[in-house]
């Protein structure tokens, strides 16, 4: 008796055939976060020189080495640094992980900016970004921003632009650009399975994991940049 080739489809062609839709099916249910957050963010990318100017850029996280930020989170910081300088932001909001008692990067970003010529008190830290869309809603919710430069790499800024619209935010995206290394296709790979939790969010809103009372870092801070 001849064994069939691919023996885990069914034997009948009516079976095999649905089976074949299925998977296809479920191959375009994968694709279509991807596809919106794409859409979404399509038309609100610039280049850094050319970024509408907005009150507020926010910094998004990207991890520390030895209490340092990261040679990404570094890019992401100096990038924030040329807005601020070029008069495109007046305040800038570094969100991140505080979740553990030695590991704080709102304090790391915070230093990296301050030693870099960022006046302190322009600087407003988000101890609870503990994912995008924690720091895309507690951004609008928690320091009532409207109006933001966001800043982070090519393969993330475009799910950050989806977020951060959908939570309120006139969000516009500059990608800071990075070597072609290992950790860059990783990062690009999470971003599709990503794509799915962020069209989630998008969709339900949640709240974030602490959100709190409102804050008033980010008001204080502009008033001092009009001084």
């Amino acid at each position: 008796m001849k064994k069939r080739p691919f023996r885990w489809l069914p034997a009948t062609r009516k079976g095999r055939r649905r089976t074949v839709q299925a998977v296809m099916a479920a191959c375009v249910l994968a694709v279509l976060p991807v596809t919106w957050v794409h859409a979404a963010a399509e038309s609100r990318l610039w280049q850094a020189d050319d970024v509408p100017p907005a009150p507020v850029a926010i910094v998004f996280g990207a991890g520390l080495w030895q209490g340092k930020p990261s040679p990404y989170l570094a890019h992401r910081l100096d990038t924030a640094v040329d807005l601020y300088r070029a008069g495109k932001v007046r305040v800038v909001l570094v969100t991140g992980d505080n979740g553990r008692r030695k590991y704080n990067e709102p304090d790391a970003m915070r230093a990296y900016l301050r030693e870099r010529g960022v006046p302190d008190d322009r600087v407003v830290a988000d101890y609870a970004g503990f994912d995008t869309w924690d720091s895309c809603t507690r951004a609008r919710r928690v320091f009532g921003v409207r109006k933001a430069v966001l800043v982070t790499q090519d393969f993330h800024i475009r799910r950050a632009v989806a977020l951060c619209d959908a939570a309120g935010i006139d969000a516009y995206g500059v990608a800071v650009e990075a070597r072609r290394d290992r950790t860059w296709y990783a990062a690009g790979a999470r971003e599709i399975l990503a794509a799915g939790k962020a069209a989630m969010d998008a969709a339900v809103r949640p709240g974030p994991r602490f959100l709190g009372p409102h804050e008033p870092g980010v008001e204080r801070a502009l008033r001092a940049a009009e001084r």
